[in-house]
C-alpha cells in the first residue's frame, strides 16, 4: 500500500523536481508529492508514474493529451499545466471530457514584456554584430560605423494584443516611440489605454519600425511569418518573437537576414527547441537568439508555482480553480 493510500492524502505528480518550491510547499500541505527521477524527466518517465496519482502539475511542454488523461483514469482529477502557452495542450480532447484543466496566465506578462524589449534594443542596436566585430578584432570605430535603428519616434507594430501585447506596449510608451498599430482577429478596446490603432496584419507589417509576434501557437498563426509576408516588412524593420517559434518559418527568416530583406531580428522562442549548436540562425549577425527565457525569472517562475499548485487542489476538491483554461 502506498503512502498516500495509508494517510488517505491525495497524491500528486510534479513532472519536474526542479519546480519552485514555494509551489511544491503548498502541495504538501495537503497532498503526498512525487517526482520524476530523472531531470529533465523523458515524457516516457512521467507516463510511468500518473496510475494512481489525484492531481498532475505539468511543468514542461511535453504532450499533454487523451493518453495521460487515459493511464490518470480512474483517480485523476485535475491537472494544471505551469504556463501560459497551451500549444502542446490536446484542448480539444480536455474539453470534449470536460476535464479540469489550469495553466499560468497574466503572471509572467511583465517578464516577457521586459525581455520583448530587450530583444528589440539589442536587435535594433547590433549588440551580437558588435560583440563579434570585438570577437574577431574587427573594431573599427567612426561616424558611419556599426549604426543602428532608432526607438524614439519609430512606429511599432504588435501582433496579437493580449495581454503580454499590451504589456509591450505599456513599457514602450517611456521610450517615446510613435505610432503603435496592432492586428489579430478583432478592435481590442483595452488598446485605446496605450493609443494603439487596429490594422490590418499586411498594413502592420508595410508600416512597422518594430514588429512583436505576441499571438498563441495554433493552426491559423503557424508560419503566419513567412517568405510572402516578410517581403512586406521594410528593409531597416527589426522582428522581435517571445511567442512561439513555429509562428515564424525559420528558413524563410533566415533568407531575410541574409538578403537584407530586414534589418535584424530578436528571438527568444526558435524551431526546434532545443535549437542544435550548428542552426544557420546562429550564424548570422544580425539575430539575436536567446534560449526562451522570456518567464525566466525567480520571481515569476515561483509565482507560476504557486498559482499552478493552487489550480491542482482547487481541481482534486472539486471546487473552481485560480486559473481555469476557458474552453
Amino acid at each position: 500500500m502506498s503512502t498516500a493510500q495509508q494517510t488517505g492524502r491525495p497524491k500528486v505528480l510534479v513532472t519536474n523536481k526542479e519546480t519552485p518550491e514555494k509551489g511544491i510547499t503548498i502541495l504538501r500541505h495537503k497532498c503526498d508529492v512525487i517526482f520524476p527521477e530523472n531531470v529533465p524527466a523523458t515524457r516516457a518517465d512521467i507516463l510511468k508514474l500518473i496510475p494512481g496519482v489525484d492531481g498532475i502539475m505539468w511543468v514542461g511542454h511535453y504532450a499533454l493529451n487523451g493518453e495521460v488523461l487515459d493511464i490518470g483514469a480512474p483517480t485523476l482529477k485535475a491537472i494544471s499545466t505551469m504556463s501560459a502557452g497551451m500549444d502542446y495542450v490536446d484542448l480539444e480532447e480536455f474539453k470534449r471530457r470536460n476535464f479540469p484543466l489550469g495553466y499560468t496566465p497574466t503572471v509572467l506578462n511583465d517578464a516577457v514584456a521586459d525581455e520583448a524589449i530587450g530583444l528589440m534594443i539589442a536587435a535594433g542596436r547590433r549588440f551580437h554584430e558588435g560583440r563579434l566585430k570585438i570577437d574577431n578584432s574587427q573594431w573599427q570605430g567612426g561616424p558611419q560605423w556599426m549604426l543602428g535603428r532608432d526607438i524614439k519616434g519609430s512606429t511599432i507594430g504588435i501582433i496579437g494584443l493580449g495581454e503580454i501585447g499590451l504589456t509591450i506596449a505599456k513599457r514602450l510608451k517611456g521610450f517615446e516611440v510613435g505610432d503603435i498599430i496592432y492586428s489579430g482577429r478583432k478592435h481590442k478596446p483595452e488598446a485605446e489605454s496605450v493609443g494603439a490603432k487596429f490594422v490590418s496584419q499586411s498594413e502592420l507589417l508595410k508600416e512597422s519600425d518594430y514588429v512583436f509576434v505576441c499571438v498563441p501557437l495554433n493552426n491559423s498563426t503557424r508560419n503566419l511569418i513567412n517568405a510572402t509576408t516578410l517581403k512586406l516588412m521594410k528593409p531597416t524593420a527589426v522582428l522581435v518573437n517571445i511567442a512561439r517559434g513555429e509562428i515564424i518559418d525559420q528558413d524563410a527568416l533566415v533568407d531575410a537576414l541574409k538578403n537584407g530583406t530586414i534589418f535584424a531580428a530578436g528571438l527568444d522562442v526558435m524551431t526546434p527547441e532545443p535549437l542544435p549548436a550548428d542552426s544557420e540562425l546562429l550564424k548570422l549577425p544580425n539575430a539575436v537568439v536567446v534560449p526562451h527565457l522570456g518567464s525566466a525569472t525567480q520571481r515569476t517562475r515561483e509565482d507560476m508555482s504557486v498559482i499552478a499548485a493552487h489550480n491542482v487542489l482547487a481541481g482534486i476538491a472539486g471546487t473552481p480553480m485560480l486559473a481555469p483554461y476557458p474552453y
